[in-house]
């Protein structure tokens, strides 16, 4: 353990002995508490407290208190989790929780953490870094949540989770302008049309210059440019049925995310590592242009037959449509500049029937989805090209999948104290059962000429590499069993075991002439190509244990966790280069995704919140802290490697190699809210000062070791002051990152272990540098 990371765990001890001692102090009952979390973890409401899962839960109002932006606040928050944008990207989600997770965006691979938007499930990670505005709250579950949510949510879930509707005329305004020249404004309001009718929504403007610039292009680099909406109309028929029809509609024009080069260019003169790790040098310009849409659209209905059964049905449609310049080495010169078009849609459908009285709460329902998800994009390699004598060498893909999946699933809760007597005791049990299928089309061509015909250019045919056209289809149960006991309102203990499974499929980048020759025959087999593209499930099995309790008269929360999982035949998704003419030169490129085999995760998680001191005016002092710990590591991970000596292919466990990617050992987070009543603009208000440290220890971007892109331990420090008034008037100063540490939280590696390109392609990005923004709200 670094410095950094003991300095962290004094801390926590120190703040965790302070709490203690001061809330022993108190004995006034009427000394105020924690605000009650309500939660929707099992598909119904709950204290937090009650869920016998680990989750974190973020209320609207803690999130506008420190000026919260998007997603990626996870990252620092909870225990255990990795949030981050995806290399390249402005707004495509990267999501880890205990080690599962899935690093790579392209259509046809899935999330190993599940993100909802209203119960909706979003099958790609394209559009999922939400903007946090018009929410209730947001919801981390984890571990695999296989049984009440569904397929691939093997490492958990998050969902965002909005406002509904108020019964009253409404009108709000929010504005944050701050460094590199942010400037958003969010609108929101509700109208009630009639007494059972009720129409509103947003509208967002998100605003930034770029954290450095493209020397090449000039363009901003790591700007933001985004306009959004959210609309809903919510219909109350009657006291027992609810009806909301919701839409949202987000447009991204900000410009191609660069990356920073790690080593000076091989082959061009005059490009050595620049100086601010925010600016770039890609040379990759239109066509296409940079831009991104997500839409949906969804129709949720409820009705309550009686007080103890209840009908859910949530009816959805999504579709999103990405163009993207990526400049992999991030030099003028064409040597790996990748010009790409993404596409996808879905249908989800899902029905549920709710039973709950005294002894028994329980749920069952159906769920379907068909899903398309396609790209198509260049590999342009002109550099590479001319030293084996082809005018701008262009390697091309188009993969498309397609997903149809169903699946029934039902969990009951028994209250044994009423059943047999057995006080205090609850059995939750639960299955899944899922069935997947998928169809695959990807076709490689070699092109001389540089773009292909969808991104505007005319090149020469050379050769079509791949023309796979392959089926497969997946089956599984995923069973959920928890013990909970609760010897009074405090205190839940809990065991669980729960299984998670993400179905199989093809790589849409997959290259037919790059599948190992196993049998060495001397020739690819059709069943050694269609093993090479395609990739089979993966499953999770987790064992927990947890104690919640709240104390101290609701002033002390806690929430303390144990976590054992057994990992099976991991999906890791990966780029190669690839010799297509045996003379040392990668001149292509192949997309390969592996079964690396199995890994074991061991971990404790501790968090929580206590009211450390009151005083007599009113003020109040709260600390609050998220401590995780887990030891991830590889039993097995077998792949294809050439013997030196015979020069045959074979197959050998390297797990001693491998790492699981971004899964750092230690995360945590330590913060304050000092709030203070104080008058100000005629109003009754309070001011809160809220700091917070967050850390988290050394870790690996891929599962090979890659020296100068993997991150070592690092700390962020963050600071909000907030005047709330009691009218809805609220001001804010929210720094980020008050030190300006330079961290790594993604990269493309093609030197470590595997090369393509003549330039050196090894390229990072940088999490957000120091940034200070001011915020007012305004309700109407």
């Amino acid at each position: 353990m670094n410095c950094t990371s003991t300095t962290m765990m004094r801390a926590f001890t120190l703040a965790l002995l302070t709490s203690t001692t001061l809330c022993a102090s108190f004995s006034n009952a009427n000394a105020q508490a924690l605000e009650e979390i309500v939660v929707t973890a099992q598909r119904r409401e709950q204290n937090l407290q009650e869920v016998p899962i680990a989750i974190t839960a973020f209320s609207a109002a803690d999130l506008e208190r420190t000026g919260t932006p998007d997603l990626t606040f996870l990252n620092q928050t909870v225990p255990n989790v990795t949030v981050k944008r995806t290399r390249a990207t402005n707004a495509t989600i990267t999501a880890f929780i205990r080690g599962v997770g899935q690093q790579d965006p392209v259509a046809g691979f899935e999330q190993g953490v599940g993100i909802y938007l209203d119960d909706v499930y979003l099958n790609r990670p394209q559009g999922s870094m939400l903007d946090v505005y018009d929410i209730e709250r947001i919801e981390v579950l984890r571990g695999p949540q296989g049984t009440l949510y569904g397929r691939n949510t093997i490492g958990g879930a998050v969902k965002y989770v909005t406002r509904r509707l108020g019964d009253e005329t409404e009108f709000k305004l929010r504005g944050a302008v701050g460094t590199y020249e942010q400037m958003d404004v969010i609108g929101t309001a509700t109208i009630p049309l009639t007494e059972n009718t009720r129409l509103g929504g947003s509208v967002a403007r998100f605003h930034r210059d770029g954290f450095g610039k493209n020397l090449t292009t000039g363009e901003d680099n790591y700007d933001k440019d985004v306009w959004a909406t959210r609309v809903s109309l919510e219909i109350t028929p009657s006291d027992d049925s609810f009806i909301r029809l919701a839409g949202d509609y987000n447009k991204d024009n900000s410009n191609p995310r660069g990356g920073h080069r790690l080593i000076p260019a091989r082959v061009s003169t005059g490009f050595p590592v620049l100086n601010d790790v925010y600016d770039t040098q890609g040379g990759l310009t239109a066509p296409p242009d940079n831009k991104a849409t997500n839409r949906g659209v969804s129709l949720h209905s409820e009705w309550s037959v009686n007080d103890q059964w209840t009908v859910k049905n949530i009816l959805a449609y999504r579709d999103s449509h990405a163009t993207q310049l990526i400049d992999f080495d991030a030099l003028p010169a064409v040597d790996i500049d990748v010009p790409t078009k993404l596409s996808d849609d879905q249908v989800s459908e899902e029905f549920q029937v709710q039973y709950s009285d005294d002894n028994v709460t329980a749920l069952a329902g159906i769920y379907a989805l068909n899903a398309n998800a396609y790209n198509e994009f260049d590999v342009l390699l002109a550099r590479t090209g001319a030293l084996i004598g082809v005018p701008n060498l262009n390697a091309y893909t188009y993969g498309k999948v397609d997903t149809s999946t169903w699946s029934a699933f039902t969990d009951a809760t028994f209250n044994l104290g009423n059943l047999i007597g057995a006080q205090g005791l609850e059995l939750s049990l639960g299955a899944r059962y899922t069935s997947d299928k998928r169809h695959a089309v990807v076709i490689r061509r070699t092109y001389a000429g540089g773009k292909s015909a969808a991104f505007g250019g005319n090149p020469t045919l050379l050769s079509t590499t791949s023309n796979f056209n392959g089926d497969a289809a997946f089956v599984d149960t995923t069973p959920r069993a928890v013990l909970a006991y609760k010897p009074n309102a405090d205190n839940n203990f809990f065991v669980s075991y729960s299984q998670g499974f993400k179905g199989g499929g093809f790589d849409p980048r997959g290259q037919t002439s790059a599948a190992p020759d196993l049998n060495n025959d001397g020739a690819r087999s059709p069943a050694e190509i269609y093993d090479f593209m395609r990739f089979e499930p993966e499953k999770i099995s987790t064992y927990e244990a947890g104690w919640k309790t709240t104390a101290m008269n609701g002033r002390l929360r806690s929430s303390l966790g144990v976590f054992h999982s057994d990992y099976t035949d991991v999906q890791i998704p990966g780029s190669i280069g690839v010799d297509t003419n045996g003379d040392g030169i990668a001149d292509n490129f192949s997309g390969v995704t592996t079964n690396a085999g199995k890994a074991k995760f061991d971990g404790v998680e501790f968090e929580g919140s206590a009211i450390l001191s009151e005083g007599t005016g009113g003020d109040t002092f709260t600390v609050n802290w998220a401590l995780g710990y887990i030891d991830a590591r590889y039993k097995e991970f077998f792949a294809a490697v050439v013997n030196s000596t015979t020069g045959r292919t074979e197959i050998r466990n390297v797990a001693a190699q491998r790492n699981v990617q971004n899964t750092p050992k230690w995360t945590g987070n330590l913060g304050f809210n000092y709030t203070t009543p104080m008058s100000a603009f005629g109003r009754e208000g309070a001011l809160s000062f809220i700091p917070s440290l967050s850390y988290r220890s050394s870790s690996s971007q891929f599962e090979y070791p890659s020296p100068l892109i993997d991150q070592k331990g690092y700390a962020l420090v963050d600071a909000s002051i907030t005047w709330t008034g009691d009218d809805g008037l609220q001001l804010g100063l929210h720094g980020k990152n008050l030190t300006d540490k330079k961290y790594r939280i993604a990269g493309y590696d093609f030197v470590t272990a595997s090369t393509l390109g003549i330039e050196g392609t090894l390229t990072a990005f940088y999490g957000d540098p120091l940034t200070v923004t001011a915020t007012v709200g305004l309700k109407f």
